[in-house]
C-alpha cells in the first residue's frame, strides 16, 4: 500500500474551522461513485499544503487502501502540466510497472479508473491552477477523497469542489502562537514593539513565520530589533524559500495585462487597494482592471478578504507579495513604466480627495486646482452632500477609509518631486483632520506639505500649511514647536497678494494665532484676535470667515464667563452656520451654544442643539466629536436627574474611546 505524506510537522496552529468542516463533509458524504473533493486555496505560504497533508493523516483510517501525492508544479513546464505524466507518476504508487503503462493520456485514463474503482483511497493534487488538470486525476471511487490545493479558485473544475475552504493568513494572534511554539525566545516578549513588526512582516504566512523562527534560533545574541531590520532586508531582496518558487510560477502564468498590474501595484500606496485604484496604475477603464484583478486572483496572488468591511471590492497585496512584486518589477518593468504609473496613481488619489473635500465641506479656501481627470481612469461616484450618510461609499467615508492611502501619496509625491501633487493633497487631508485630530501621521504629512509648498515657491499654499501644521502639533500638546510654525506663518502673510482668497489667507493667520491662545489657555489674547480677523473677513465680504469667527469670539467669551454675550455672540453663528448650509459648522455651533446655555441653565434647549450636533457627528463618522457630544449630553443627563441615560452616553463614549485606543 502507498502512504505518500510526510511526517507531521511539530508546529501547526489554528485551522480548527477549517478541518471541522472538512471532517463534517466526509462524515455526510454520499456521492455515488464520485469521490469527495476538498478544495483548499489562499496565497502561497499559508499553508495548504501542510494542512492537505494533516486532513490526510487523520483520515488515513478512513480511507486504508491508498494515500497518494502529486505535485503538480513538479510537473509544469511554462506553466502547462502534461497530464500524462501526472497519472504515469499515480498509476506507478499504484503498482502498475512501466512495461505495463499506457503510452497515450487515453490510455492511462482508463488504468487509472480501473485501479482506483471502488478504493477507500486519499489523492493530494497540490499546486493546481486549472481545474482541467485536475479532472483526470481524481479517482474513480466514490469512497474516495481528493485533496487539491491551489492559489486560486478553480473556476474550471468539472462540477466543482464539494468543499471549497478558502486558507486566509494567521491573524496576529495565531502569527504569534506558531512563532512561539517553533522558538521560546524571550525576545519576542521582551522588545514587544519589533515583535508586532516582525508579525506584519511575515504577513501571518506560516512559511515565514519559520523563516523568522528559524532567523531567530541562529542569531542569540543580537536584538530583536537588529534582526528584524536583517531579516526584512533578506526576506525583500531574495524572498521566501520555496514560496518564492511558487509566486513566480504564477507570475509566468500571467497574461501581459495581469502581469503588469502586478509589477505596478509594488507602487501602490496604502495597505489596500480598489479596484479603480488598480485602473489607475494600468491607465485603463475598469473593465481592464477587473480583467487583470480576476487573473490575479485566479493565481493567487492577491488577498482579496474584506478585513476593513468597506464592501467596495478592496484588495490586498500583503508585505512579502509586495516584495516580490517589486522584484519582478525590478527584472521585467523598468523605471519608466513605474515612474508613469506613480504619477497616475497620485494623481488620481488627489482628484478624489479633492472631489470628496468639495462634498463634505463644500467651498472652503483651497489654493489647489482641481486636478484633471486621468485618461480613461474613472472617478469614484461620490454622493451628495445631502445624502453623505454613513462611513461606507459616502465622500467623508471614502476620505477616512483611504486616509493612509492618501498619507502614503503625500511621502511618495514629495520623494519623487511631485510637489504640486503633495501639498494639494494636504487640503482634502485637513478636511478629514478636522474630524478625526489626533494621528501622529498628519503632523508627518502636513509637515511634508510645508516642505512641498516651499519647494514649490508657493507662498500661499506655504502659509497655509504651516496654519495646519500648527493646529496638528497643539492639538498633540507640542506648543513651542506650534508657535513657530504660526510665527512663521504670521512673518510671511504681509508678503501675499491682494486677491480675495489671499487676503482671506492672512485673516486666517490672525484666526490661528487666537486659535494658538485659546489652546495654550490665554482667552483673554485669544478674542482680540478672533474679533481682528472676524472684521478681516467683513471687509472682503467672507460670509463662512465672519461666520467661523464669530463662532470662535463666542467660545472665548464663554471661557472668559462672559455667558450672555458668549449666548447672543453664539446664536447669530449657529443662525449664520444653518443660513451657509455648512453641516459641519451648524453642528459645532450648536454644540458650543448647547454648553452656555446648559451652564446658563437652559437645559432642555442644550439637550435640543446637543441631539442635533450628535446626529450630525454620527452623519459625519466623526467619532472626536460624537465622544465629546456624548460626554456633554451625559453630565446633562446627570444633572437633569437620569442617571441610567447619563451611563449609557458614558458607555457610548468610553467605546469610541476604546476603538480608537484614546482611553
Amino acid at each position: 500500500m502507498a502512504y505518500e505524506i510526510p511526517p507531521e510537522t511539530v508546529q501547526f496552529i489554528d485551522r480548527e474551522a477549517e478541518q471541522a468542516r472538512i471532517f463534517r463533509a466526509v462524515a455526510e458524504w454520499s456521492g455515488g461513485s464520485r469521490p469527495l473533493c476538498v478544495a483548499l486555496r489562499g496565497l502561497g505560504g499559508t499553508g495548504k499544503t501542510e494542512l492537505a497533508f494533516r486532513l490526510a493523516r487523520t483520515l488515513r483510517e478512513r480511507y486504508p487502501d491508498q494515500v497518494l501525492y502529486v505535485d503538480l508544479d513538479d510537473l509544469r513546464r511554462d506553466g502547462v502540466v502534461e497530464v500524462a505524466d501526472a497519472l504515469g507518476d499515480l498509476l506507478r504508487s499504484l503498482g502498475v510497472g512501466r512495461d505495463w503503462m499506457g503510452q497515450t493520456f487515453k490510455a492511462r485514463c482508463k488504468q487509472y479508473w480501473t485501479q482506483t474503482d471502488g478504493k477507500r483511497l486519499i489523492v493530494v493534487i497540490d499546486n493546481a491552477r486549472y481545474g482541467s488538470e485536475v479532472v483526470p486525476l481524481l479517482p474513480a471511487s466514490g469512497a474516495g477523497l481528493a485533496i487539491v490545493t491551489s492559489h486560486g479558485p478553480l473556476y474550471d473544475l468539472e462540477d466543482g469542489a464539494a468543499v471549497d475552504v478558502v486558507l486566509d493568513p494567521l491573524d496576529d494572534r495565531y502569527a504569534m502562537e506558531l512563532l512561539r511554539r517553533a522558538v521560546d525566545d524571550a525576545r519576542l516578549v521582551a522588545e514587544p514593539d519589533a515583535a508586532a513588526s516582525l508579525l506584519r512582516l511575515c504577513s501571518g504566512l506560516p512559511a515565514a513565520l519559520h523563516v523568522a523562527a528559524r532567523w531567530l534560533r541562529k542569531h542569540r545574541r543580537r536584538s530583536l530589533s537588529h534582526l528584524l531590520a536583517d531579516l526584512t532586508t533578506e526576506l525583500h531582496g531574495k524572498g521566501l524559500p520555496m514560496v518564492e518558487r511558487v509566486w513566480d510560477a504564477a507570475y509566468r502564468g500571467l497574461g501581459p495585462g495581469a502581469a503588469r498590474l502586478y509589477r505596478l501595484l509594488a507602487v501602490v500606496p496604502g495597505p489596500s487597494f480598489t479596484p479603480a485604484v488598480a485602473a489607475a496604475a494600468l491607465g485603463c477603464d475598469r473593465d481592464g482592471a477587473d480583467a487583470a484583478l480576476e487573473e490575479l486572483e485566479a493565481a493567487g496572488l492577491l488577498d482579496d478578504r474584506d478585513v476593513l468591511n468597506t464592501k467596495d471590492d478592496r484588495k490586498r497585496l500583503p508585505e512579502l507579495l509586495r516584495a516580490h512584486a517589486a522584484r519582478r518589477a525590478r527584472e521585467d518593468g523598468g523605471d519608466e513604466e513605474r515612474a508613469e504609473a506613480r504619477q497616475r496613481i497620485v494623481r488620481w488619489y488627489v482628484r478624489q480627495a479633492q472631489r470628496a473635500d468639495a462634498v463634505v465641506a463644500g467651498g472652503r479656501m483651497t489654493f489647489a486646482t482641481l486636478f484633471p481627470a486621468v485618461d480613461g481612469v474613472p472617478d469614484v461616484p461620490f454622493r451628495n452632500a445631502a445624502d453623505d450618510a454613513g462611513r461606507t461609499g459616502s465622500a467623508a467615508g471614502w476620505l477616512h477609509v483611504e486616509r493612509h492611502a492618501l498619507y502614503a501619496c503625500v511621502r511618495l509625491a514629495y520623494a519623487h518631486g511631485l510637489d504640486a501633487e503633495a501639498w494639494a493633497l494636504c487640503e482634502p487631508l485637513w478636511t478629514h483632520h478636522l474630524d478625526h485630530p489626533g494621528s501622529a501621521e498628519t503632523i508627518e504629512v502636513f509637515r511634508t506639505g510645508v516642505a512641498a509648498a516651499q519647494r514649490a515657491g508657493h507662498l500661499p499654499a506655504l502659509v497655509r500649511m504651516r496654519c495646519q501644521l500648527a493646529r496638528a502639533l497643539w492639538e498633540s500638546g507640542r506648543m513651542e514647536e506650534a508657535a513657530r510654525e504660526v510665527e512663521q506663518a504670521l512673518s510671511a502673510a504681509p508678503s501675499l497678494g491682494e486677491s480675495g482668497k489671499e487676503r482671506k489667507l492672512r485673516a486666517s493667520v490672525v484666526e490661528f494665532r487666537g486659535m494658538l491662545h485659546s489652546a495654550q489657555g490665554d482667552w483673554a489674547a485669544a478674542a482680540p484676535d478672533f474679533e481682528m480677523s472676524c472684521r478681516m473677513h467683513r471687509e472682503i465680504a467672507n460670509a463662512y470667515g465672519v461666520m467661523l469667527l464669530t463662532y470662535r469670539l463666542g467660545e472665548a467669551l464663554a471661557a472668559l464667563g462672559d455667558l450672555e454675550r458668549a449666548a447672543t455672540v453664539l446664536e447669530q453663528a449657529h443662525a449664520e452656520a444653518a443660513g451657509l448650509e455648512r453641516e459641519r459648522m451648524t453642528a459645532r455651533t450648536g454644540f458650543a451654544l448647547g454648553g452656555v446655555l446648559h451652564r446658563l441653565g437652559r437645559s432642555a434647549e442644550a439637550r435640543r442643539l446637543y441631539t442635533a450636533a450628535l446626529t450630525s457627528a454620527r452623519r459625519r463618522g466623526s467619532d472626536h466629536d460624537e465622544a465629546r457630544i456624548l460626554d456633554a449630553l451625559a453630565a446633562l443627563a446627570e444633572e437633569t436627574g437620569n442617571p441610567a441615560e447619563a451611563r449609557r452616553h458614558r458607555e457610548a463614549a468610553h467605546a469610541i474611546r476604546t476603538r480608537n485606543s484614546a482611553v
